[in-house]
């Protein structure tokens, strides 16, 4: 029996029709599609194909056979991060430093559907992964902006895509919940993460989800979230920096795979996202009081001391101070540290050699720093 004999056609899929279908198979037939569906001991299964990475962690940001979902309030700027996704895996290659795309050799296609916004704006966010990728028109790479249908249309659409598009690997549906009438319709939301499951393993692709998180707290939008949260392989939240707004912070809620280190980036002057670097730093220095430097780490002070000496060899009093208020800025994303604690830092650091000045109103140079960090 073949499997498009026991599966409506995409047009006719609902949880009703499909459950009607199964009942209305002979007891062989249902024993033949059980007997399909099992797993043995013994039964050699590969790990699923990589479809994206991050560098340096062994993280495995999505796989072949799976969804992820992305979460996050309005305007954390979720989509500039789906254009991190997609300009990685059409590239296939290194992205951002950060990043590499792995998809097999024969699924290189991307799609691409956005259901919120209109298509001036679908474009814009097109141009963006052209210009991220030096690409002027990717040949791999297919979007569409879906706003103008009904949701049981993008639903179909979708679909209709997925399974008559030749060597497909990455789908990124930016808007879940259009896909549904009810974020908090109980069948609707089960039906949906069907589909994704469905979709993802018939096909071998990976798919990737996203989902407004609620206003009042941080987790994921109506019944439909928690049932996309069930079931995905991984998921990511983008929140903007509370020191910060003009950075965003990705960081994992939930991964099958090794967890991926958080992140954080910010839209250059070229429109593009960019990652932010010594973000292990910033996000650990936030965490500490406004303005108590003393009370950072020992290695956090070296590194911010590090920062500072990479403009210079030496530094006057004078000059010293705008250099540690910009690597204070630069390490505690955003955030301003007056004088007085600059001038406590100082001194601080003087009496531990951490810098020296070696005569009264003389300049302040690096001290040996070696082995105390690195």
């Amino acid at each position: 029996m073949k499997t498009e004999e026991i599966n409506p056609t995409f047009q006719e899929l609902t949880p009703e029709n499909i459950v009607s279908h199964i009942e209305e198979l002979t007891p062989d037939e249902k024993k033949e599609v059980l007997a399909s569906l099992r797993v043995c001991p013994s039964d050699k299964i590969s790990p699923p194909q990589k479809a994206w990475e991050q560098l340096g962690t062994e993280a495995i940001l999505g796989t072949m056979g799976n969804f992820s979902l992305i979460i996050g309030k309005a305007k954390s700027r979720k989509s500039f991060f789906i254009n991190i996704a997609v300009s990685t895996v059409v590239s296939n290659d290194e992205m951002l430093g950060q990043f590499k795309g792995a998809l097999p050799n024969d699924q290189r296609r991307v799609l691409y559907f956005d259901t919120e916004q209109a298509k001036y704006h679908v474009q814009l966010a097109l141009k963006r992964i052209c210009e991220q990728i030096n690409i002027n028109e990717p040949q791999e790479l297919e979007v569409y902006g879906l706003r103008s249908q009904k949701p049981s249309e993008r639903l179909a659409l979708i679909e209709y895509a997925i399974y008559n598009t030749p060597n497909l690997g990455f789908v990124v549906i930016d808007g879940i919940k259009d896909l549904i009438n009810s974020i908090n319709d109980e069948a609707e939301a089960t039906m949906v993460a069907s589909k994704l499951l469905k979709w993802t393993e018939e096909k071998n692709i990976h798919i990737v989800t996203v989902l407004h998180q609620n206003k009042s707290d941080n987790n994921a939008r109506g019944h439909v979230g928690t049932e996309l949260i069930n079931k995905a392989e991984t998921v990511l939240s983008v929140t903007k920096s509370d020191q910060d707004e003009e950075i965003s912070i990705v960081e994992a809620q939930q991964c099958r795979n090794k967890e991926p280190k958080s992140f954080a980036f910010e839209i250059n002057e070229n429109g593009l996202p960019v990652i932010v670097k010594n973000y292990e730093t910033k996000i650990s220095t936030r965490k500490v009081s406004r303005n108590q430097i003393l009370d950072w780490t020992l290695e956090y002070q070296i590194k911010l001391l590090r920062e500072v000496y990479s403009n210079g060899e030496s530094f006057t009093y004078g000059n010293l101070v705008p250099q540690i208020k910009l690597a204070f800025k630069n390490q505690y994303l955003g955030e301003q540290i007056g004088d007085n604690k600059i001038k406590e830092f100082v001194t601080y650091c003087k009496n531990e050699k951490l810098i020296i000045q070696l005569k009264e109103k003389g300049p302040y140079t690096l001290g040996h720093l070696e082995g105390l960090s690195k």
